[in-house]
C-alpha cells in the first residue's frame, strides 16, 4: 500500500506504490528535473557501443537533475549500469512492469531499467550551492605532473618517479626540452629550507652518474621567507602548483578511465 509522506515540493515519497502511482512520480522528477530515487526489483538492459543485461534483482535506481542516471546494488560505490549527464528519459507502463529508458544520442546508445516491484519512489528538490573543496597530497600532486608534465613546464619529459638516490627517493626525474636531466622535489604545503637542501642533496647524488647538465626543481604551492635566495644561492629552481589544480586533473583522468572502462571494456 503507497504511502506518500508528502506530494508537494521539495519531497514527494511513496512507499511501496502500484506501478502507476510510480510512473506518475518518475514523470513528474524527471520533467521538474528533480532528484529522483526508485527502490526495487529491476533488470537492466544496455544497448550502444556494446550490449549488455543485468538479471533481476533489488537495486536503487539514481536519476539526477543534470540528465545522468544511475544504478546501484546494495553493495558497492560503482553503478552497475550507468548513464552521462544530458539523456533523455522516456517512461512508460507496460501490464504490470514499469520501463524506464536513458536515451544518449552521441553516442547512440540507451540503459533500459525494468521494475515490476517497487518499494520506494521519491522525488527531491535539492540545493547544493556549497564549493567542494578537495586537498591533494604529495602523492597526488605527483600524479598529476606525470599525467600532464606540462604543469611542471612546457616539453618536459618524465623518465621515472621515487626513482632511489643515495639521499633517499626523487619523486620525479625526467628531461627538459634541452635534454637536461630535472629533479622534482615535491611539497603539498609552504616549502621551507629543509626541502631547498633535500633537493640539493638529490642534484649532487644524480651530478655523480652523470656528465649531463642537471637542474632541480622544488614544487610546491609557495615557499616560506628567504627560501627563494636560498634556490638562488644553491643554483635551484621554484615552480608555484596549487594541490587544487591537480585535484582536478585527477578528477578529470578518473573520470576518462570510468567511461572508458564502462563503455568500452566492460558492457553496460
Amino acid at each position: 500500500m503507497a504511502e506518500n509522506v508528502s506530494n508537494s515540493k521539495p519531497l514527494t515519497v511513496s512507499v511501496c506504490p502500484n506501478i502507476d502511482e510510480a510512473e506518475k512520480i518518475v514523470k513528474e522528477a524527471i520533467s521538474q528535473r528533480k532528484t529522483l530515487l526508485v527502490v526495487g526489483n529491476c533488470w537492466v538492459s544496455y544497448l550502444g557501443r556494446a550490449s549488455s543485461k543485468l538479471e533481476p534483482g533489488e537495486r536503487i535506481l539514481m536519476v539526477k537533475e543534470d540528465g545522468s542516471l544511475l544504478v546501484h546494488r546494495s553493495i558497492g560505490y560503482e553503478p552497475v549500469n550507468w548513464q552521462p549527464p544530458g539523456c533523455i528519459f522516456h517512461t512508460s507502463v507496460k501490464g504490470s512492469i514499469l520501463e524506464i529508458n536513458a536515451i544518449r544520442r552521441k553516442p547512440p546508445e540507451s540503459v533500459k531499467v525494468f521494475f515490476d516491484k517497487i518499494l520506494m519512489v521519491s522525488a527531491l528538490s535539492l540545493k547544493d550551492s556549497g564549493e567542494f573543496a578537495s586537498y591533494a597530497s604529495e602523492e597526488d600532486m605527483q600524479k598529476a605532473i606525470l599525467l600532464e608534465p606540462s604543469l611542471l613546464e612546457e616539453d618536459f619529459k618524465p623518465i621515472s618517479y621515487e626513482k632511489k638516490v643515495e639521499p633517499g627517493f626523487v619523486d620525479v626525474y625526467g628531461v627538459d626540452k634541452n635534454g637536461r636531466f630535472v629533479v622534482v622535489e615535491i611539497k603539498r604545503k609552504t616549502a621551507g629550507k629543509e626541502a631547498a637542501f633535500q633537493l640539493a642533496k638529490y642534484i649532487e647524488a644524480v651530478k655523480s652518474r652523470t656528465n649531463r647538465e642537471v637542474r632541480g626543481i622544488l614544487v610546491a604551492p609557495n615557499i616560506a621567507k628567504d627560501v627563494q635566495r636560498l634556490l638562488e644561492t644553491l643554483k635551484l629552481e621554484f615552480k608555484p602548483l596549487n594541490p587544487k589544480k591537480c585535484t582536478e586533473i585527477l578528477k578529470k583522468a578518473e573520470t576518462r578511465r570510468l567511461e572508458t572502462f564502462f563503455q568500452e571494456e566492460k558492457p553496460k
